[in-house]
């Protein structure tokens, strides 16, 4: 009998087409989910127009798809780790896409935030499954970029719906840009025919010839044999959140959820309200949703080069310093700049906001063992969402006040200090990358009788 160490295979796998097809497809998802989250802010003035609405009572209404999504990021995320991600993905895609099209079909305030909030259920879930998912698969050498690339598509998907939020919503109106949020679904079959199940899923299930097909994928001179035993690492069936807290990981848990909330709070103060704070301050609505364009190109970038830096360097390091420039630049948007720096500002904002969000999930889905990764990155996800759930409210009664701008975007960076100082605090010598370091020879396939 030969035992077969999974890690030990995927992080040594040289990078192939295999990889590239799990890289695409979780994008993909991530694109449309990217969308489906954005749609609310770049359609907020409008719908504030129509409807009638206060811009605390629009707070509330953007606040209800992040409500859902934190339920879905805990409950989803964890159901993940117990029936497997490829199915749960296919309920979130499913999810979103079906009631973000069906919130354009309401025509009163509470029915669109009972749509939105179900379509957060969704929003919310696939996020920890395809970040865990991509985690999984990637080699050890460019996990962080690979897992960044992937959730770059997030602001992929936030640019698409500033692109046809330009085109659609003074032609077509708001409803337009949720309608074709329903387009997903028809990819759904392709999805669960081309996208891996999880291999700790596999090994739990006894689903074994499934497991060496997609060992052969990734490692060529992998032979499989009947009697082949597969190692992951103290693997167990089930994955309840008091995992989270053992192993001397219980206090970097509780920051990870420190820093997720702060930065949730400030990816959807902006999300949510950086459209009306720059019609606000005097720009035409077009001219507004050009600087939620630059804020998720901006959050492109800083994911991409984040995941480079992350695989060069300290990932830990790397988000302490996104974090204190994300202080820095959001605070200056807020004072009467050139209008070429305040576009460079904004970039910047969603390089260290949108971006580091991205950048931090990383972290997490490198931090907890495979067995765990799922929950670990669900409840971070999820207990976060209680600061993107905060945030349209906050920010929504800051703008009812009429408070100076600088004020607003003050308001915003604060969240980012005390992110700093959270992910600072992590023990990283608790991380399951550092108690299973990288070793230099090829995957392990230790012969056994």
């Amino acid at each position: 009998m030969k035992t077969i160490d999974i890690h030990d295979v995927v992080d040594h796998a040289p990078y192939s087409r295999f990889h590239f097809g799990v890289l695409f497809w979780c994008a993909l998802i991530i694109i449309f989910d990217g969308y489906d989250l954005a749609v609310a802010g770049i359609a907020l003035p409008s719908i504030m127009k129509e409807m009638g609405v206060s811009a605390t009572n629009a707070g509330f209404m953007v606040s209800s798809a992040l409500f859902g999504m934190m339920f879905g990021a805990i409950f989803l995320g964890t159901l993940a780790d117990r029936i497997g991600r490829k199915w749960t993905i296919v309920v979130c895609i499913t999810l979103f896409s079906v009631f973000t099209a069906a919130a354009g079909m309401t025509s009163d305030p509470v029915a669109f935030s009972i749509t939105r909030f179900l379509a957060g259920l969704g929003i919310g879930g696939v996020m920890p499954a395809v970040v865990a998912h991509m985690t999984e698969y990637s080699p050890r050498r460019m996990r962080s970029t690979l897992t960044t690339l992937m959730f770059s598509g997030y602001s992929v998907g936030g640019m698409l719906a500033a692109v046809l939020g330009k085109g659609l919503i003074e032609v077509h109106g708001w409803q337009s840009v949720f309608l074709a949020a329903a387009t997903p679904v028809v990819l759904i079959p392709v999805i669960l025919k081309v996208l891996p199940e999880s291999m700790s899923y596999l090994v739990k299930c006894g689903r074994i010839d499934e497991l060496q097909a997609i060992l052969q994928r990734i490692d060529p001179s992998y032979t499989p044999a009947a009697d082949d035993h597969f190692d992951l690492h103290g693997h167990k069936t089930n994955a309840p959140i008091g995992k989270l807290f053992q192993d001397g990981r219980g206090f970097s848990t509780a920051m990870f959820w420190v820093a997720f909330f702060m930065c949730l709070f400030m990816v959807y103060a902006l999300s949510s309200w950086l459209t009306k704070l720059m019609a606000a301050a005097g720009y035409s609505l077009g001219s507004a949703l050009t600087f939620v364009l630059v804020l998720n190109f901006g959050a492109m970038i800083g994911a991409i080069g984040g995941g480079w830096l992350a695989d060069r360097f300290h990932i830990k390091h790397v988000l302490i310093g996104f974090y204190a420039t994300a202080a820095v630049s959001i605070t200056l948007l807020g004072f009467k700049v050139p209008t070429e720096l305040l576009f460079l500002l904004v970039g910047l904002a969603g390089a260290t906001t949108i971006g580091t969000q991205i950048l931090t999930y990383a972290y997490v889905g490198q931090f907890y063992p495979m067995a765990v990764r799922s929950t670990g990155i669900g409840w971070a996800s999820g207990v976060g969402r209680s600061g993107a759930i905060l945030a349209p409210i906050v920010i929504g009664t800051l703008v009812g006040m009429a408070l100076p701008l600088e004020q607003n975007f003050m308001a915003i960076a604060i969240p980012a200090v005390i992110a700093t100082v959270a992910i600072s605090l992590i023990d990283h010598k608790r991380s399951a990358s550092a108690i299973a370091p990288a070793k230099a020879t090829p995957a392990k396939v230790a012969a056994q009788s």
